[in-house]
């Protein structure tokens, strides 16, 4: 188990011969449609979502019209026997996406260790802040938190957090054990290594 991240690229991939200045229509996912969209603006194209970008280099093919390109990767336009026009046309050349490897059971990470976690708290004032509070309290820095709604409880949150650490420590069993006078309910995801990626 253990955490990776990959470099964003994005290219602008047509048919075998076809120039950027040809190109009217561009597909792709719309996450990577918006990644690229100052790229796409300063082109003067249309672009239209689909449901993946490996997906719509497939999409362009079957279509046949070479005025159509699409944005995706290195590889889907190798296996669809496509050209790159162009590469790392991406935005943000810092675009990175965070991926975890994870196991069938509970691993000991060596090194420099992350650990995931979700819990819930009462609606009540200074729930957030006491439950932040054990990991303040015992120096454990936080790297994610983020909140998601309840399904059917309105004003109830699920509650993200990636901290640095792993479960073995006694001080994160200790952070852990305190959280759990407040939430409702906690789950540990796990711990794994940590990336680096500077």
């Amino acid at each position: 188990m253990g955490e990776t991240f990959l470099r964003v690229r994005h290219c602008l991939i047509g048919f075998p011969g076809v120039t950027k200045l040809e190109i009217r229509k561009v597909f792709s996912h719309p996450q990577a449609l918006s990644q690229c969209a100052g790229y796409l603006r300063s082109m003067g194209v249309k672009s239209e979502p689909t449901y993946d970008t490996a997906g719509s280099v497939k999409l362009l093919k079957a279509l046949g019209d070479h005025t159509f390109a699409a944005i995706a990767s290195h590889k889907a336009a190798e296996i669809h026997g496509m050209q790159i026009i162009q590469e790392g046309i991406e935005d943000n050349p810092e675009n990175y996406t965070r991926f975890l490897a994870i196991a069938p059971s509970a691993v000991t990470p060596t090194g420099e260790a992350k650990t995931s976690i979700v819990f819930i708290l009462k609606n009540q004032p200074g729930a957030l802040f006491k439950a932040l509070s054990v990991f303040a309290l015992r120096e454990i820095d936080l790297t994610k938190i983020e909140s998601r709604p309840l399904a059917g409880k309105p004003w109830e949150y699920l509650f993200y957090i990636d901290f640095i650490g792993a479960v073995n420590e006694e001080r994160v069993k200790k952070a852990l054990d305190h959280l759990g006078e407040y939430a409702l309910m906690l789950r540990v995801f796990g711990s794994y290594a940590r990336a680096n990626i500077g």
